[in-house]
């Protein structure tokens, strides 16, 4: 009775496995199959070494074991320079040719490379890619598709045979982007941009999901990835147009709180440069963006007006999760400024009185005198960037 019970397990188990799906090595994207190429052939080059070392383990076991009196025994030997070439030759010659293979794939297949074929046989048309911005949020995905004006929330479409170029930023812990049946893993960190180039071959359903660890919520951080014809992809951007719902700021700022398991969204509308304030940390009201941070510093800081506005610089993710600092046990707190209120309009007051004083000349840190910095939002006031636009009359350095 046992053996036949222990067959049936094996042939439960071979029934289960036989329902995979092994994308990795059987993907749909002309990047992922190069990548497998590069997987398979890297295994096949150990295996020159692996199988012989285990074969000759085994057979060194049994020729020598202690009841075959037949075997050499010749306890005097200890060099054969034939052996020694064999035993050192070919490692060394698998060692150059996987170097040489991995440095190619590296290079050709990085991820911020935008890709020149679309298939083995398919150079890359001179259309423009698709492009994605995603956010990784706690814990689900953000699409948004800038060039259509719509954006999903655990759920991505894309046409075959298209190029697609996506851009990737976190919320607040990096989260790793990966859809094994179009191309690798991309991480995608708070403060940060990243790109993944990728294309779908074939049409169908795959599975994309979050491939390192990220929190509480991280089991349930994956998503539908579509690869649809062109005409189907264009109805697609046309049914999300018609849901009727609007991505701003504060919607954002709903989505960016920690949640499980949420199911797919769409969005008709997206206020523009959501994923450029996302990368900057500045999408909530009267937070600086970071590009107008470091255009500040890079000119010599805000001096005398940066003492105050060290609040409006914070960014706080266990905040925003709403969670306890971890600090030694302290209660949360905010810097909020220097001085007492008291002491800190005095500073200004002394700062702005017309009297006989001469302010020292602390260039580079020149502080209310400050040029407006332009940052990556050229053209732009950083009024808007900060969304703290100041009181008529009131310095707007300050």
């Amino acid at each position: 009775m046992a053996p036949i019970l222990k067959r049936l397990t094996l042939l439960g188990a071979l029934l289960a496995l036989s329902a995979c799906k092994f994308e990795v090595l059987s993907p749909s994207g002309d990047v992922a199959a190069q990548q497998r190429d590069l997987l398979v052939i890297s295994t096949l080059l150990m295996l020159i070494i692996i199988i012989p070392v285990m074969a000759l383990t085994v057979w060194f076991a049994w020729r020598y074991r202690s009841a075959n009196r037949q075997a050499t025994y010749a306890p005097d030997w200890d060099h054969s320079t034939k052996l020694e070439l064999v035993i050192w030759a070919i490692p060394l010659l698998i060692i150059v040719c996987l170097g040489a293979l991995t440095w190619v794939g590296t290079h050709l297949l990085d991820p911020y490379r935008p890709l020149d074929r679309i298939s083995a046989t398919q150079p890359a048309r001179d259309e423009q890619p698709l492009r994605v911005q995603v956010v990784a949020l706690d814990w689900k995905w953000l699409f948004i598709y800038p060039e259509e004006g719509v954006a999903t929330v655990n759920q991505f479409a894309a046409p075959v045979d298209r190029p697609i170029e996506f851009t990737l930023t976190s919320s607040s812990v990096m989260n790793a982007f990966y859809i094994p049946a179009m191309a690798g893993m991309i991480y995608a960190m708070p403060g940060m941009q990243t790109t993944l180039h990728g294309v779908f071959n074939e049409s169908g359903e795959y599975q994309g999901l979050a491939s390192h660890y990220s929190g509480a919520g991280f089991s349930g951080m994956r998503f539908k990835a579509e690869a649809l014809d062109d005409a189907g992809f264009d109805a697609w951007i046309a049914e999300a147009k018609e849901s009727g719902e609007t991505l701003d700021r504060a919607r954002y700022l709903e989505l960016e709180a920690p949640s499980e398991n949420v199911a797919p969204m769409i969005f008709a509308e997206v206020e523009p440069r959501l994923f450029q304030r996302a990368v900057n940390m500045c999408v909530e009201e009267g937070k600086m963006c970071m590009s107008e941070m470091m255009a500040i510093d890079d000119q010599g800081g805000m001096g005398l007006s940066g003492a105050v506005n060290v609040a409006a610089l914070t960014y706080d993710k266990y905040e925003r999760r709403g969670t306890a600092r971890p600090i030694l046990g302290l209660e949360p707190f905010r810097v909020v400024g220097i001085c007492t209120a008291d002491e800190l309009e005095q500073m200004f007051a002394f700062a702005d009185a017309t009297s006989n004083y001469t302010p020292r000349d602390v260039s580079p840190l020149r502080g209310r005198g400050l040029s407006e910095p332009q940052g990556i939002f050229r053209g732009i006031t950083p009024t808007d960037l900060t969304q703290s636009t100041p009181q008529t009359g009131v310095d707007r350095n300050l």
